[in-house]
């Protein structure tokens, strides 16, 4: 059995447990922290992610999200910093999606 599969397995377990009225200050209390530093951690990868694509929209004059329609329209070509770029905005867009659900379930 993979990590994940059995992370998700003991989260399905913890799911069922609470629904059935059990409570726990300190599982609460742990997953508030867990919630926090993947938040923490999110955030710190999106700054790095950011400042590439700055890089980028400096060197050719066009914001990231100009780039990535332009791209995906196949206006511009397949250079390799193009597709370099247009990972990082599919990066950036992943991380702004998980922050998102991270800062819905932190609420």
């Amino acid at each position: 059995m993979s990590t994940q599969t059995s992370t998700l397995d003991r989260l399905q377990r913890l799911t069922v447990i609470y629904r059935q009225g059990y409570h726990s200050d300190v599982v609460d209390r742990t997953l508030q922290k867990i919630i926090a530093l993947e938040n923490a951690q999110a955030r710190q990868e999106l700054t790095a992610i950011e400042v590439r694509l700055v890089a980028f929209e400096q060197e050719y004059q066009m914001s990231s999200g100009d780039f990535a329609q332009r791209f995906r329209a196949g206006e511009l070509g397949d250079g390799a910093d193009f597709f370099e770029w247009s990972a990082f905005c599919d990066m950036a867009e992943s991380l702004r999606q998980r922050l998102q659900l991270l800062e819905i379930k932190a609420a």
